[in-house]
């Protein structure tokens, strides 16, 4: 598996494009080359690479499912606990992750799989799910961003 690639997947919150190539999901969706990117983690120790988790939220970022988190240095994380999902991210470790639409358009599954490098469906296919709850946090607060 090639992590350059752009994967169409179900991911733990709703249909997505997968990849380690940034610049690539974000030409693919018409957006700024420079837009940040949300990365998927498949664990605590991989998250721990990219950021360090401030102490008065380590308890929370651990227990939180579907919710991404954008921490201090400005990049946003998202630790993956669903199971059919991260069976497909643990071949990575990390992937950068954005929903499978055009910049402010509608799911189109068509659309999406005529653009994608590889698709990747398992037995309950793909579908629009809601999107995860985001929070930003610094060193002492926490801001409700989405959800």
């Amino acid at each position: 598996m090639n992590p350059e690639k752009i994967y169409l997947t179900q991911t733990d919150t709703t249909v997505g494009f997968l990849s380690q190539n940034k610049k690539r999901l974000n030409e693919l969706k018409n957006r700024p080359l420079n837009k940040p990117v949300l990365r998927e983690v498949d664990s605590l120790k991989t998250l721990r690479k990219f950021v360090r988790v401030p102490k008065k939220f380590r308890k929370r970022v651990r227990r939180a499912e579907k919710t991404t988190f954008i921490y201090p240095n400005s990049e946003s994380f998202r630790v993956v606990k669903d199971k059919n999902h991260l069976e497909f991210l643990k071949k990575f470790s990390w992937m950068y992750s954005t929903s499978a639409n055009l910049h402010a358009k509608k799911f189109d599954e068509k659309w999406a799989k005529s653009v994608a490098d590889v698709v990747v469906e398992n037995k309950n296919g793909l579908f629009e799910g809601e999107a995860s709850k985001i929070y930003k946090i610094s060193k002492s607060k926490i801001k409700k961003i989405r959800g």
